[in-house]
C-alpha cells in the first residue's frame, strides 16, 4: 500500500488525524533509554505521550515515568509529568507537544539520572514554535522540579530531537539539540539552578531531522552526528559528522542518507559505529534507498568516518536477517544499539512499523541483528511482532509496532529488556511493550504492555504513548518537508 494511501486510510479512520499529519515540520525523534532517577538501583522507564491533553490544552504533551523494581514495572508506580506539574517551567498550551523527544543522563553528577524533555512547538516570547528543552532533575524521591536550557536566539522548533552523553565531569557531559534552525550543543558542568558550562549554536548545518552522539574515533572527545531534513528526490536527509570548532558543519557523507541515527560499538573494537535508518523505498531506483527500507552502518576508526566512506548496507534481504524486503515495510524506521546477548558487542535493534504481519497490513515488527567481531552483520537475526508467543495483544491494522525501540536491564538480572513503541495502537493512544531479557536474548514470554488509559490518559485518541518516531516523515509530502 503506498504512503499516501496509508495516510488517507489512517486519517479517514480517525487514527492519526490532525494530531499527527498536520503537525509542524516532520522529524525523527528518539526516546530516552531507562535510567535510575531515584537512586534505588533500578532503571526507570520514560514513556513519552506528546499528544496528551493537559488541563484542557489539546496535545500539550506529557511524559509518563515508570519506576523500576526487582519485579520490573507496575503501572501503579508511575509519575505523569507535564508543564502543569509543580516545579516544571512553562504552561501547558495547545500543540506544544511536551515529550516529543526525551533523553536521560546524570547531568549534574549527583548520583541521580535526570530527564531531558523537548517541546519543539512551544511558542517563545518572540517566535511561534520556537521550542524549549527542559531538564527534570532526579533525586531520592524521583524526578522533581525542572529548568529550561537556554535557547540560542532565533531558534525554530528547537528540540525536534535530542542526544546526550555523560562521559565525565565538566564538558565531557554534553547535550546535542536539533531543530529547524540547526543545532545547539550544551556542555557541562550543569546545575539544578539551570546553569551550563557553555552553549554553542552551529553556524550552518541546515534544518536537522535527527541527532546522535558517540566517540567514533576513540580520542576521548564526543563526536556529533546530524541528519538533515529529507530531500525531495531522496529517501532521507544527508548525514553530517562533526562540526569544525563546534560551529561549522562539514559537507555530508557522500555514500548514503537516512532519517534517524544511533551509535554503538557493534564489533567490540572500542570505536563507536554510526547506524542510520533509511526506511523508505527508493524514489529514484539505483540512486539511494532499497525496497522495503535499509540500515546503513559506518564503522568507527582511528580516523573517524571519512566523507567518502561506503557504509555496510543491511536489509531484510541480507543473509541471516528474517523476513523479506517488500515495498512499504519501512525497515530502519527506528534504530538503536544495545548488547542484548551479553557478548560485549552492540546488537542492532531495527523497527519496521509498517511491516505486514501475515495478511494484517502495517502491524509492524522489530528485528535484532547481533553484533560480530568480524565480517558483515546479518547472521543470527531474529524478530518480534504482536503475534510472537507471549507478546500481549495481537497484530492489528496500522498498529505500527516498532515505531520506537530501546533497551536496558531494568530488574538487575543482567538480561536487558527490549522496549517497543506502538503509537497507533488503540486509536492512536498508543502502547509500549516491554519484552523481558532471556538467557541469550529477549523473549516474548512474560512480556508486559502499558497503555495510555493505565495512566489516566483517557482522551478519545492520539495520546501517541511511546512517541512518534519517524511517522511524521513517512506520512508527509517530501516536496513540502525537505530542506535545501
Amino acid at each position: 500500500m503506498g504512503r499516501w494511501r496509508v495516510a488517507a486510510v489512517l486519517v479517514a479512520a480517525g487514527i492519526v488525524g490532525a494530531s499527527l499529519v498536520s503537525a509542524g515540520p516532520a522529524a525523527a525523534v528518539h526516546g530516552a533509554v531507562p535510567e535510575d532517577f531515584n537512586g534505588d538501583g533500578y532503571r526507570d522507564a520514560v514513556l513519552p505521550a506528546p499528544g496528551a491533553h493537559v488541563a484542557g490544552a489539546p496535545y500539550a504533551g506529557a511524559v509518563v515515568v515508570l519506576y523500576g523494581s526487582s519485579s520490573g514495572y507496575r503501572a501503579s508506580r508511575h509519575q505523569t509529568i507535564s508543564q502543569n506539574s509543580p516545579g516544571v517551567p512553562g504552561t501547558p498550551e495547545g500543540w506544544d507537544r511536551f515529550g516529543t523527544a526525551t533523553a536521560t543522563a546524570d547531568l549534574n553528577r549527583d548520583g541521580y539520572a535526570d530527564l531531558i524533555v523537548s517541546a519543539p512547538y512551544e511558542d517563545g516570547t518572540r517566535d511561534d514554535n520556537a521550542g524549549t528543552v527542559t531538564v527534570l532533575w532526579g533525586g531520592r524521591s524521583g524526578l522533581g522540579g525542572g529548568t529550561n536550557l537556554p535557547a540560542p536566539a532565533g531558534r525554530q522548533h528547537h528540540g525536534v530531537d535530542l542526544a546526550v552523553v555523560a562521559a565525565g565531569p565538566g564538558a565531557r557531559t554534553q547535550i546535542l539539540v536539533g531543530g529547524l534552525s540547526g543545532t545547539a550543543t550544551y556542555k557541562g558542568p550543569f546545575s539544578r539552578s539551570g546553569t551550563v558550562g557553555s552553549v554553542v549554536a552551529a553556524q550552518d548545518p541546515g534544518p536537522l531531522e535527527s541527532v546522535a552522539l558517540g566517540d567514533l574515533d576513540r580520542d576521548g572527545t564526543t563526536d556529533e552526528v546530524g541528519i538533515g531534513y529529507r530531500k525531495a528526490d531522496l529517501t532521507g536527509g544527508r548525514v553530517q559528522v562533526n562540526p569544525s570548532g563546534g560551529r561549522d558543519w562539514p559537507e555530508p557523507l557522500r555514500q548514503g542518507d537516512g532519517l534517524i541515527a544511533a551509535t554503538g560499538d557493534v564489533n567490540g573494537d572500542g570505536y563507536a559505529d554510526l547506524v542510520v535508518g533509511d526506511p523508505e523505498d527508493p524514489r529514484t531506483p539505483g540512486v539511494d534507498g532499497r525496497l522495503g527500507g535499509r540500515v546503513l552502518l559506518w564503522r568507527g576508526s582511528a580516523g573517524g568516518i571519512a566523507p567518502d566512506a561506503r557504509p555496510e548496507e543491511i536489509t531484510q534481504s541480507t543473509e541471516g536477517v528474517p523476513g523479506t524486503s517488500e515495498a512499504g515495510d519501512t525497515f530502519g524506521a527506528a534504530v538503536a544499539v544495545a548488547d542484548l546477548n551479553r557478548d560485549g558487542l552492540g546488537d542492532l535493534i531495527v523497527g519496521a512499523p509498517w511491516e505486514d504481519i501475515g495478511s494484517v497490513p502495517h502491524a509492524g515488527a522489530v528485528t535484532v541483528i547481533p553484533g560480530r567481531r568480524s565480517g558483515p552483520l546479518g547472521a543470527g537475526g531474529y524478530s518480534f511482532n504482536q503475534n510472537t508467543p507471549g507478546v500481549p495483544s495481537s497484530a492489528e491494522e496500522y498498529d505500527s509496532f516498532g515505531t520506537t525501540v530501546s533497551a536496558a536491564d531494568v530488574d538487575r538480572d543482567g538480561r536487558p529488556e527490549l522496549f517497543v513503541g506502538s503509537p497507533i495502537e488503540n486509536t492512536a493512544n498508543g502502547a509500549v511493550f516491554v519484552l523481558p531479557g532471556g538467557p541469550s536474548r529477549p523473549t516474548g514470554t512474560g512480556s508486559r504492555v502499558f497503555t495510555a488509559d493505565m495512566f489516566g490518559l483517557t482522551q478519545h485518541d492520539s495520546v501517541h504513548l511511546g512517541g512518534y518516531g519517524v511517522l511524521w516523515i513517512l506520512l508527509r509530502d517530501p516536496e513540502i518537508d525537505h530542506g535545501d
